[in-house]
């Protein structure tokens, strides 16, 4: 049995299939999983991943149609299975798993934009259901497959999949003792980027909101603050640690997979809602997610310690799964959701975090 994963459509929705792989390896042992990616940093997080056998990496925006279709072509009939990972609501990814040929193609089926999205090229599919995680609908497509080739298998969650070498882990020891962070110090991870696709930057919570966040915790607890993000996301780091005086740690790494081991001496990770917020929750963290016109239910840190920070809006949340940029329809405060988050509001998840787990030692 030869099974696709087809992750095309980030970093996050592609770890959040990793519970989907682990089911069906532990049940389907024999199979071959091989993964397709057009994003580095999908690549990255999977490449040490022992349940994939191959990592197919393409870049479909940069190589234009033609490499593409000549592309699919050598692909086309070499595969039994492919699943469209959740979400991935486009037109581009139903063609592309329909090229490819795959007798089983499995796939969400969407309450919203599902037809004009070519949806109906997908022949395995299970009706999206606003009130579970992404990863819960995802296991459901492993669990029809499991169910189609008639194998009795055994539930199996432990959450999302992050695998690390001996080079990645050595390379976060000699970061820390590069810039002095000690065993016992209370460190504090942000993220305050996220995905721009699609008008997406409209989810951040503003970088004055972070670095006040980040002063407070520095006056209070005596913590390390590491901002991280991706090299387009430096430039609002540095925003963010000269609104601290430049008493933060702007973490800038050569791969993925370095910044996440990184990430996991963090004793607290803020953040919106974003790839590494995914990290986050598979390195087990306590997570402290922004949401703003997002669906929790979706996306919420899965499997980890986390609380969410955000307003109770009537008209939250707004943003659901389809290829049109997040809008607002409100008259009085564009994205209020997240404009009118406090510092307030957060300090104090922040502080509920450090006091049930006992983070601090006075």
């Amino acid at each position: 049995m030869k099974i696709l994963v087809i992750a095309l459509s980030g970093i996050g929705d592609a770890l959040m299939f990793s519970p989907s792989i682990s089911l069906i390896r532990k049940n389907y042992p024999e199979a071959e999983i091989d993964l397709l990616c057009m994003f580095k940093g999908v690549k990255e997080i999977y490449e040490l991943n022992p349940k994939i056998n191959k990592i197919i990496y393409f870049n479909f925006m940069k190589e234009g149609f033609l490499k593409s279709l000549f592309f699919l072509i050598k692909l086309r009939g070499k595969y039994d299975v492919t699943f469209n990972v959740y979400p991935s609501n486009r037109k581009e990814y139903n063609v592309i798993s329909f090229l490819i040929g795959a007798e089983e193609r499995y796939a969400v089926r969407y309450l919203r934009k599902d037809f004009v999205n070519f949806g109906f090229l997908n022949n395995q599919t299970i009706i999206e259901n606003d009130y579970l995680h992404n990863v819960e609908e995802n296991l459901l497509l492993a669990e029809l497959f499991l169910q189609n080739h008639n194998i009795v298998y055994e539930e199996f969650d432990e959450g999302l999949d992050i695998y690390f070498n001996e080079e990645v882990n050595t390379y976060a020891l000699d970061w820390f003792n590069k810039h002095k962070i000690m065993e016992n110090d209370f460190v504090v991870g942000f993220h305050a980027g996220c995905a721009t696709l699609k008008n997406h930057i409209k989810r951040r919570w503003e970088p004055e909101k972070f670095a006040e966040l980040g002063n407070r915790l520095i006056e209070k607890y005596n913590s390390k603050i590491l901002l991280f993000g991706g090299p387009d996301e430096y430039e609002l780091n540095e925003k963010i640690n000269s609104l601290m005086k430049n008493r933060a740690l702007v973490v800038k790494t050569d791969s993925l997979l370095q910044t996440a081991a990184l990430m996991k001496r963090s004793d607290i990770f803020v953040t919106n809602d974003s790839a590494l917020m995914h990290i986050a929750s598979a390195l087990k963290l306590n997570v402290i997610a922004i949401f703003g016109p997002t669906n929790t239910n979706y996306v919420h840190p899965y499997k980890t310690n986390y609380k969410i920070a955000k307003l109770n809006l009537e008209c939250q949340p707004c943003f659901y799964y389809s290829p049109k940029p997040l809008t607002c329809s409100r008259q009085d405060v564009k994205f209020k959701c997240i404009k009118e988050l406090t510092v307030d509001i957060v300090f104090e998840k922040v502080e509920e975090m450090i006091e049930e787990n006992h983070l601090v030692n006075y």
